[in-house]
């Protein structure tokens, strides 16, 4: 008997070159997506880092002038993009180094960022004295501590105390500053939404002709009760104005101009030149914990995101809750229900064909149908009294996660469809041959076991929902919300208001900014929270749904 030789395949033919030609991309996939994530974080959450500030003797036409600043960038250029500027250099080197100087001081100098040239640099300091303030306006300023001032007169103060007698002026005016934020955005706030409120209920009285005289009494005397609430406030509220503006610094900048500063417009003084490394480190954080936690600030270009931050997360919770019962029942009436033919073909055709319309078209579609129809009809029936102006009839929270909705709910459809195909037939017949009803044998058995791929769908929605900004700006996202969409007064959630995105954020930051250079790390560090949050959301949903697999494994075999 002879033996049977077999030809081995060729290498091609073998597939492996396919197999390698996978794994390079899936590998070079990761290597960018990893090296774009640590050139974000890199740029992004440098800023927070309390950076040198430099004091230099520089050559500029042929005179030599004080510059004082952070490095912001530096980089090697050819000297032959210096001439093309209009400015002539003579230099014997083919390439220079340049610098953007953060000079600060605009309100000072009119600019405050300077590009200068290495070899033009007579001279190089690092002052340990010199100090930098973030002011509430204005963006930093730079300089030397020249004397202090309560109420317009200048105290006798020794030069060597007068750092440690700022910072203690600096933790009065932080402690005054606290309490007139809460006074303006809590107590003050909540007695004009009162107010508004009153006003509203008499509107409607008045529309409905039933002039009752004892209502209208009650929401006179109520409105005096609040006015006399709002009187002490205001008075309280003077006190604290003028008491946050006795004290004041005298500057000297790099011009040797002296500069008087109110400390009600410094939010923080630091002497970045004098720290250690780990009074940096502490600072650090809390510019980290700051840039998280608190509202922007001139144009967005300074302070915090947590408005952003919180709009996202709250906007991307409502369009879960919303998207996943539509996304889930639809899926489960094609495949459970539905009788299959020509028309349930076309359907499942037309869900896979709405997953790649541009996300715009569905803003435009939010904008028409829910804000203008929806919102308009529900301001008509139900809000009649604050007519002419919109309550939900315009842009807002719920609007926007509506829209968000129907843009991510063929995701969620065609998911939950894949996991109740993969549920065995088996498992359907044992349950009704046990005597259970077609409607208990799914809510039972069928939707728990396909509760993983129910899950799979909602973070694949997730992770688009939270991206996506060019359906919400036509829809409810704004460059600054006055108030978050939840507070302390009743009802508590108001659904109509508009909010902040983070997506949104950064493409105001980034391109509507009147300040580019201010705003550059800020875009970083903003994309670079996106991504964390997007990415704490589908870990959520990644553990409720391993959980819930591990939970129907059994089920299942």
């Amino acid at each position: 008997m002879q033996d049977i030789k077999t030809k081995k395949p060729g290498f091609f033919k073998s597939g492996t070159p396919w197999v390698w030609l996978n794994a390079g991309a899936v590998s070079a996939s990761i290597i960018m997506v990893v090296g774009l994530l640590i050139l974000i974080a890199v740029r992004g959450l440098g800023h927070f880092w309390p950076k040198t500030v430099w004091e230099f003797d520089y050559l500029e036409y042929g005179e030599t002038i004080v510059l004082m600043g952070e490095r912001s960038k530096v980089e090697t250029i050819p000297v032959s993009q210096l001439q093309s500027s209009g400015r002539t250099y003579d230099f014997d080197q083919e390439f220079v180094e340049r610098t953007l100087l953060k000079t600060g001081n605009r309100d000072v100098y009119g600019f405050d960022f300077k590009l200068i040239v290495k070899p033009n640099e007579v001279k190089v300091r690092k002052p340990e004295d010199a100090i930098v303030f973030e002011r509430t306006q204005w963006g930093n300023f730079y300089g030397y501590l020249q004397a202090i001032r309560e109420q317009g007169n200048e105290l006798s103060i020794d030069s060597s105390m007068l750092w440690n007698e700022l910072k203690k002026r600096i933790k009065r005016v932080d402690k005054l500053r606290e309490r007139i934020h809460e006074i303006e955005k809590e107590d003050i706030g909540a007695i004009n939404y009162k107010i508004e409120k009153l006003r509203l209920q008499q509107r409607k009285i008045e529309l409905l002709g039933n002039l009752d005289k004892a209502e209208l009494d009650r929401i006179a005397a109520q409105k005096v009760a609040y006015d006399e609430e709002y009187a002490v406030l205001k008075q309280e509220l003077d006190s604290l104005y003028a008491d946050i503006k006795r004290d004041s610094v005298d500057m000297q900048v790099m011009t040797g101009q002296r500069v008087q500063i109110s400390l009600a417009d410094i939010l923080k003084a630091t002497r970045p030149n004098s720290m250690g490394v780990g009074e940096k480190l502490l600072h650090y954080f809390i510019n980290l914990k700051n840039f998280i936690t608190e509202d922007p600030r001139e144009a967005n270009t300074e302070g915090g995101i947590f408005p952003a931050i919180f709009g996202t997360v709250m906007m991307v919770l409502l369009m879960s809750i919303i998207v996943t019962p539509f996304g889930v029942v639809a899926a489960i009436y094609l495949r459970e229900y539905a009788k299959q033919g020509f028309i349930t073909r076309l359907v499942r055709i037309s869900v896979n064909n709405l997953a790649g319309v541009p996300s715009i078209v569905y803003g435009v579609f939010g904008l028409g149908f829910f804000v203008y129809l929806v919102g308009g009809r529900i301001d008509e029936w139900f809000y009649p009294e604050a007519l002419p102006a919109p309550t939900f009839g315009s842009g807002g929270l719920m609007w926007a996660s509506l829209t968000l909705a129907l843009l991510t709910v063929p995701v969620v459809i065609v998911a939950t469809e894949e996991g109740l195909a993969r549920i065995p037939r088996s498992i359907r017949e044992g349950s009704l041959a046990l005597g259970a009803t077609k409607a208990e044998t799914l809510w039972r058995t069928v939707i728990p076991m396909a509760s993983p791929a129910m899950m799979t769908g909602l973070i694949l929605a997730v992770a688009r929902a939270a991206g996506e900004v060019a359906p919400l700006m036509l829809v409810g996202a704004v460059k600054l919300a006055p108030s978050l969409p939840v507070d302390f007064n009743a009802p508590f959630i108001h659904l109509e208001r508009k909010f902040m995105h983070l997506g949104f954020h950064i493409y105001d930051v980034g391109f509507q900014s009147p300040n580019v250079e201010a705003a550059r790390p800020l875009v970083y560090a903003t994309a670079l929270i996106l991504v964390v949050v997007i990415v704490v959301l589908n870990l959520s949903a990644i553990y409720i749904r391993n959980h819930l697999r591990e939970k129907y494994r059994t089920m299942e075999q």
